[in-house]
């Protein structure tokens, strides 16, 4: 186990060793006992890019619009995301303060390790570990096919529409198009991190032009508008799904806001190759949070001022198919202009944007991937945490690629096996959040010491909210989404996560407990 002596904060600039400057998060790097291995070449911007890539409101909102639409309509989803943002904001104000302690590539895994004390340190880092990794390769597997779905409806509006007789791709069209997005995203990530930090802030900077352009253009162009009444008061209980409360609903449409707001311990899995990171590592998960929320409102609203009859909207006998926002894109220029390309067009924007997503979440897998077994914890760990000349963990790229892949071939048995696997990235990713949060307000409440960013004496206070939302959360979001209750329409979230959990402790008490003893340093 790691023992190093913390006796005091380290600078959040660079440090002087004699003549020589060296890097804050280098220097910290080395104090916890870890070799610099990979190019420590990203500015803040580029850390922070990373994370604002992956949570890309674009992406998040597009690919749920639907689920907000239908739980709660307006209401669910304009204040909803206010009610998931300020949440999610307390949980990363957390994994900032512990990150800015221990800039590893290990992140989540690691501050558990060591907030856990001795005695649990293996277990506690093994469990997050897991965790964060399988939640990872989820959420890859969601953005790259909810991508493979939108380029599918795009085809569809291309060549007339469902009601024009447009070509409508099988399921095996859909996981060959997954397969081919994944083994771009695979290909980039092989390229060395200054190429991989130039397409992260490219990425960042789409998503922030795209989102204003698209919050503008669409209720511009659209012939028929919602009030603004009907965008703040419209609460939507007609869902089709036999639930009548609507603090239940309410709580269901908040599914789309909080699934995403994700992936944003990017910034901290791109710690050991961002300058000063423990000063800039905090300050990616913070501002990516936060001007998400700001962005995706703004998004949210532009949207649904276009949104004039709901049920429609989410029939599938629309052209789009039931894709909301597609149909939203396409009919506000076909009604102005007598076509539907612009429509097409700005689909495109939401698609590139997508791209973007998955590829920065396939960079923060294979880190993640890289950290976990440089400690021994993955079978062949030897084999994933090489890096090439180009300081590119190769192997764990590819890895990430092809796990992310094999879990999207469930969809071909079925979609319900499918969404229980994606499920994964939301409550399995915010468990993994949550654990090291737990260990810094309890077994570490008097012994952890913080490093340039911390929350001083509100830490202990918003860390057990942090852990507390986390916990209400795993809840409702486990709950039926639809009622009777058949094997169709069951929740399949809590099989998901419980799963993934028994076969991880199971690992834990019948092998790993007798060979892995958590971050192992290599200095």
């Amino acid at each position: 186990m790691v023992q190093v002596s913390e006796k005091m904060t380290l600078p959040s600039h660079t440090v002087q060793n004699g003549s020589v400057s060296v890097d804050s998060g280098q220097s910290r790097l080395r104090e916890l006992g870890y070799k610099q291995e990979l190019k420590r070449d990203l500015s803040v911007f580029s850390n922070f890019a990373f994370s604002f890539s992956i949570i890309s409101v674009l992406t998040g909102i597009t690919t749920l619009y639907n689920t907000g639409l239908t739980f709660g309509g307006p209401i669910s989803m304009v204040y909803g995301w206010f009610i998931a943002g300020g949440f999610t904001m307390f949980v990363g104000l957390s994994m900032a303060e512990i990150c800015s302690s221990y800039p590893t590539s290990g992140g989540l895994y690691y501050w558990s390790a060591r907030l856990a004390g001795r005695n649990w340190a293996p277990f506690a880092s093994w469990l997050t570990g897991w965790f964060n990794i399988v939640g990872q390769w989820a959420v890859t597997t969601s953005i790259d096919f909810s991508l493979a779905q939108l380029i599918q409806v795009i085809i569809l509006l291309s060549t007339g529409g469902k009601n024009g007789g447009g070509y409508e791709g099988s399921k095996y069209v859909l996981i060959a198009f997954h397969g081919g997005i994944l083994l771009i995203h695979a290909i980039l990530n092989s390229l060395p991190i200054s190429v991989l930090s130039f397409f992260g802030q490219l990425a960042a900077a789409w998503n922030l032009l795209g989102v204003v352009l698209l919050m503008i253009l669409i209720p511009s162009v659209a012939t028929e508008r919602a009030s603004a009444k009907f965008v703040f008061t419209h609460f939507n209980t007609d869902n089709g799904e036999g639930i009548g409360s609507k603090v239940y609903i309410f709580v269901l449409g908040l599914l789309m806001s909080q699934y995403t707001l994700t992936g944003y311990d990017a910034s901290a899995h791109m710690t050991e190759e961002t300058k000063n990171a423990d000063k800039n590592g905090p300050k990616g998960i913070i501002s990516a949070i936060g001007i998400s929320i700001i962005f995706g409102w703004g998004y949210l609203l532009g949207i649904t001022f276009a949104v004039t009859n709901i049920p429609f909207l989410l029939s599938e006998d629309n052209d789009a198919g039931g894709y909301a926002i597609a149909e939203i894109f396409y009919l506000a220029f076909k009604n102005r202009y007598g076509s539907g390309v612009g429509g097409i067009i700005c689909l495109g924007v939401i698609a590139i944007a997508i791209f973007f997503c998955g590829m920065s979440s396939v960079t923060s897998n294979s880190r993640m991937v890289y950290a976990f077994s440089r400690d021994g914890a993955m079978p062949l760990s030897s084999l994933w945490h090489k890096v090439n000349e180009q300081e590119v963990p190769i192997n764990a790229v590819w890895l990430s690629a092809v796990i992310s892949f094999c879990m999207a071939l469930t969809s071909l048995g079925s979609l319900v096996a499918f969404q229980a696997m994606v499920s994964i990235a939301t409550i399995g990713l915010y468990i993994a959040y949550a654990l090291p949060i737990f260990l810094r307000v309890s077994l570490a409440r008097k012994s952890f010491v913080p490093g340039p960013f911390n929350l001083g004496r509100y830490g202990v206070v918003v860390g057990w909210i942090a852990v507390l939302w986390v916990v209400t959360i795993s809840v409702l979001f486990s709950l039926p989404v639809a009622y009777p209750v058949t094997s169709e329409t069951l929740n399949y979230t809590p099989v998901a996560v419980g799963g993934l959990l028994v076969i991880t402790v199971s690992w834990w008490i019948l092998s790993a407990r007798h060979w892995f003893t958590g971050p192992i340093t290599n200095i």
